[in-house]
């Protein structure tokens, strides 16, 4: 009898920023699978490592320790465990990408990439997205180069000091409804700002992606990640629309 290791490809997962949206993405791989027992999921070893270094405190406030060289341990870690591909359930670590893919022989299925590229599929030049995530990805261009490779224009909130203070109260308490209507409104102005598709670009805000409404699609990055687990191990994949159908918030 074949063993799922060698019948499936393995992923190591960077986990830990935070430790809900990891275990989130676990849940989502689950969700995902078309199985018919255990032995039909997805091999993955997860190094949920919650003491990786602010990644906010070093790149917003200057005030913390370089996160990278903990990664790219962590990535070594799982590459020597087995790990076929690397997985990391944070957007805002991927500014430290170039630190884990020069530690290991193994590929990473880099999030941002891979949800600017979906976000991009049926969009024409010029095309608005908006994008809803961590102020430090905003700062230093992540998403907005990826869309500009794409030939797509961003927007982002105007005022990033509450989009900043929710992924803290989340991160601390877990998601609130305050955090929900937050996140809505700042969708529904990015859409008034021209957005004909949102991403959700920080795995905190995840935790509550389904819930938004919003009059264009939603993509949430930790879905796009999901679904990528999900084809690199070979397992059956449920057939899944992960980009969300706009559904119009009313009085």
């Amino acid at each position: 009898m074949t063993d799922a290791a060698d019948r499936f490809r393995r992923v190591g997962v960077l986990g830990g920023m935070g430790v809900e949206a990891t275990i989130a993405l676990m849940q989502r791989v689950h969700a995902a699978t078309a199985a018919e027992g255990d032995q039909d999921h997805a091999p993955m070893i997860v190094d949920m490592n919650p003491q990786v270094p602010s990644r906010l405190r070093h790149i917003i406030t200057q005030d913390g320790p370089d996160p990278g060289p903990v990664l790219a341990q962590m990535a070594k870690r799982l590459e020597q465990a087995g790990a076929q591909v690397l997985a990391m359930p944070c957007n805002t670590a991927h500014l430290y990408a170039s630190n884990i893919v020069q530690a290991v022989n193994i590929p990473l299925l880099n999030m941002p990439r891979l949800a600017c590229s979906e976000a991009a599929c049926g969009m024409t030049r010029g095309d608005v997205v908006g994008v809803l995530a961590s102020p430090a990805t905003n700062r230093t261009g992540l998403f907005r180069n990826l869309l500009e490779d794409a030939d797509l224009r961003s927007a982002f909130p105007e005022d990033e000091t509450e989009i900043l203070a929710s992924i803290r109260r989340i991160k601390k308490h877990g998601p609130s409804q305050a955090d929900l209507t937050l996140l809505e409104n700042e969708a529904a102005t990015l859409v008034r700002e021209g957005a004909a598709r949102v991403i959700i670009g920080c795995t905190e805000f995840s935790l509550v992606s389904k819930q938004i409404r919003c009059p264009v699609p939603v993509l949430d990055t930790l879905d796009v990640l999901a679904n990528a687990i999900v084809v690199f191990s070979g397992v059956r994949a449920k057939r899944v629309t992960w980009q969300s159908e706009p559904h119009v918030k009313h009085p």
